[in-house]
């Protein structure tokens, strides 16, 4: 996972300071398909820490409603999600190999992330919703 940050780091380091609005929609050089990457990503993952929050909030509901001894909802959910993030972040960086090297490489990346970090958040937003 460390090689992930270290490659996220990379990705998102050119759009910090010298960030320009790009329109993603018109999107055309590499830079810009990445940084547009990037920003899908980031708003996939606050739907995720959305979704977890909600499902965690529900599993500590049906916690409460248990005797001590059987909780774990909670628990398990959270046990849940740091293997999931694991299981995407290693993920997501063999599938940037496919074009190792390359100037599309963090935008396959990000792409990955993205896609994920939205399949897992529906997961949650469904668990929190079936209580």
């Amino acid at each position: 996972m460390r090689h992930l940050s270290l490659l996220l780091a990379f990705m998102l380091l050119p759009f910090g300071v010298f960030a320009q609005d790009t329109n993603c929609d018109a999107a055309q050089t590499q830079m810009d398909l990445t940084r547009c990457s990037a920003d899908a990503w980031l708003v996939a993952d606050d739907d995720l820490n959305e979704a977890f929050g909600a499902a965690i909030g529900i599993m500590a509901q049906i916690d409460a409603g248990l005797p001590s001894t059987e909780r774990g909802a909670e628990k398990a959910l959270r046990r849940a999600q740091r293997a999931w993030i694991a299981m995407r972040d290693d993920t997501c960086l063999a599938e940037g190999y496919q074009v190792h090297g390359g100037s599309a490489q963090p935008m396959m990346v990000n792409l990955c992330l993205t896609r994920l970090t939205q399949s897992r958040a529906e997961d949650l937003w469904a668990m929190a919703d079936t209580y």
